[in-house]
């Protein structure tokens, strides 16, 4: 993902926010407090990041709002997805932590009602982090390698058809050969991974590696009772003794279709507003996102937190689906298949 193309993207960024940034403080609304919806319940890795953004942010906004941060959870960020699109207020009041699967829903499973939104005309805004999944499996499940896994059936934890935790163990039965069943309706990833505690199933797919998941996992790993299997993302986190899939797959069809579900990693934790937003109102709420991640007071409490902190531009996100949104028609079909 980092090629020539993303290369350019700050450039990009800076064009478009030349043009808006004068705007920006008249169009931004007064004596509103600032809605900071999340996507998933409270305690996840993206609550834990919103409410440490939430906590800086307003002060480098225009009028300095008052920041209020609200769970939305359900169907993995669907929710919270369809309420920002099709109901949040459009004046700059509203902005969005989202599931990252929930940028490709539209594109994967294109006649699923559910999707009530367009994602290429959300204003994205930014994220925080670029992220690594782990494949996580119970200590005692039947199968412990990848090997074994190719011909024991393991049943995985999910959250729903199109979010990166069930659509992850589909991927890698296609690209590997592994027989993975994923039991769907966990409101979070919480509650999915406490079902891996429990034994209730044998594994959970971790779309990211947020400080509340490596509080409750290391632990875990630590004492033998669980163990990462498999890495997915652009590049290994090294605090985890596990191959990455890039690296296992060689056949080129199969290595993109990777790449196709590996770039909502790439968007990490993603930010966004309503559509149709004044340009201004766009351009104060990425210039505040990008002014919190170099702001020294929100750093040193996201590594008191240990937060990790490498951020994308909502630009940057914008180029990196069009990316994905202009993949031949035969892939993203594949692609389709295995998001159901």
């Amino acid at each position: 993902m980092k090629t020539s193309a993303v290369a350019a993207l700050h450039l990009a960024s800076l064009l478009l926010l030349a043009g808006a940034n004068g705007a920006a403080a008249q169009d931004f609304p007064a004596g509103k407090n600032l809605d900071f919806i999340v996507g998933g319940t409270a305690g996840g890795g993206y609550d834990q990041y919103a409410r440490a953004i939430a906590r800086h942010i307003g002060k480098h906004l225009p009028h300095k709002p008052n920041v209020v941060v609200r769970n939305l959870p359900g169907a993995g960020g669907l929710v919270a997805t369809n309420y920002l699109f099709n109901a949040a207020p459009r004046d700059g009041s509203t902005i969005a932590a989202l599931g990252r699967e929930m940028a490709l829903g539209p594109l994967l499973t294109p006649n699923a009602g559910s999707y009530q939104y367009k994602a290429m005309d959300f204003a994205w805004i930014g994220s925080p982090q670029q992220d690594t999944g782990l494949l996580l499996i119970n200590a005692k499940a039947p199968a412990q390698t990848l090997e074994a896994m190719r011909t024991q059936p393991l049943q995985m934890s999910g959250l729903g058809p199109g979010t990166l935790p069930s659509v992850f163990p589909v991927l890698i039965n296609n690209v590997l050969g592994t027989k993975f069943n994923v039991v769907n309706g966990y409101p979070g990833s919480p509650e999915a991974l406490m079902a891996v505690e429990r034994g209730e199933v044998d594994g959970h797919t971790a779309a990211g590696t947020s400080a509340a998941l490596r509080a409750k996992i290391d632990p875990l790993i630590a004492k033998g009772e669980m163990k990462a299997v498999l890495q997915l993302g652009l590049s290994k986190d090294p605090a985890y003794d596990a191959p990455l899939l890039l690296d296992l797959v060689k056949d080129e069809g199969d290595r993109k279709l990777v790449e196709v579900f590996l770039t909502p990693q790439y968007a990490g934790r993603p930010i966004a507003a309503p559509p149709s937003l004044a340009p201004g109102l766009v351009a104060a709420l990425r210039n505040a996102f990008e002014a919190t991640m170099r702001d020294p007071e929100f750093r040193a409490e996201a590594a008191s937190q240990k937060l990790e902190l490498n951020p994308v531009t909502g630009v940057e996100i914008e180029v990196a689906l069009a990316r994905v949104y202009a993949m031949p028609a035969d892939l993203i079909r594949r692609a389709s298949v295995l998001a159901q």
